[in-house]
């Protein structure tokens, strides 16, 4: 059965993907294997350690990257890109945009892409266009899964980029993987206490419909609570099978 809903995961094409290069240091920070990820499978990704929001429009852009550090190739996996909170993703080059009935339960949107075979050694980076409301704390989080299972083999977050130093009258506004977001003040009052900084929290279970946690503000919680990912990974491979059969039938 799971080979059945999860067909529609690979009709992307390795060529059809676009990749691309950050000078900014990558940072792991938030992420965790999966429970029943291979040993010899050791999938990781990585996210920029600072990105730049613009005041003006909100707009930002950064790169994703997922590494291979075992000693065998993946085969065919999944990478998927979802914004939560005041991080809305707006595209990512490449990958197929996740409609919204699809999303798992906290998520605003979200990006798949498929990855036919990442060799051992090897590394891809994937161009991530975002908003982000300045006035919110946002998070990002990057799933990793089997390409023809359920198996979650590494997620990165959901973990925060944010600041507590705002700067309203500056074009751009940095903002710090692993740090909670702190909006500037409104005119005439005054901005939310500074965050203490927080430590991964003791293991506690996700309720099934919620998103599994891993981020460094939330506690790595058990990554086999992770049905709520796993079902949106199931019924986004049917949306993709039908998607292409409706191609078939229409060309």
């Amino acid at each position: 059965m799971a080979a059945g809903l999860f067909a529609g995961l690979l009709v992307l094409p390795l060529g059809s993907m676009a990749f691309a290069a950050d000078p900014t240091p990558g940072s792991d920070q938030g992420g965790s294997p999966g429970p029943s990820a291979p040993a010899e499978l050791k999938i990781s990704t990585e996210l920029p350690k600072e990105i730049k929001v613009a005041n003006s429009s909100g707009k930002t852009t950064l790169t994703a990257k997922i590494i291979n550090k075992g000693t065998k190739d993946t085969g065919q996996i999944t990478l998927t890109v979802l914004g939560l909170d005041g991080m809305r993703i707006t595209g990512v080059e490449g990958c197929v945009t996740v409609p919204e009935n699809k999303l798992p339960k906290g998520t605003n949107t979200g990006f798949a892409c498929v990855i036919d075979n990442l060799g051992a050694g090897a590394d891809k980076s994937y161009t991530v266009s975002a908003t982000y409301d300045l006035t919110k704390a946002g998070k990002i989080c990057l799933p990793v899964t089997e390409g023809t299972s359920e198996k979650l083999l590494w997620q990165q977050g959901p973990v925060p980029f944010g600041t507590t130093k705002p700067t309203p009258n500056a074009p751009d506004t940095p903002l710090l993987l692993g740090t909670d977001n702190v909006p500037a003040a409104p005119p005439g009052g005054s901005a939310g206490p500074t965050p203490s900084p927080s430590a991964p929290g003791t293991p506690a279970p996700t309720p099934p419909s919620q998103l599994p946690k891993t981020g460094v503000n939330d506690g790595v919680l058990p990554l086999l609570a992770a049905a709520g990912l796993l079902l949106f990974v199931g019924t986004t491979g049917i949306w993709w099978a039908n998607t292409r059969h409706h191609r078939r039938r229409t060309h």
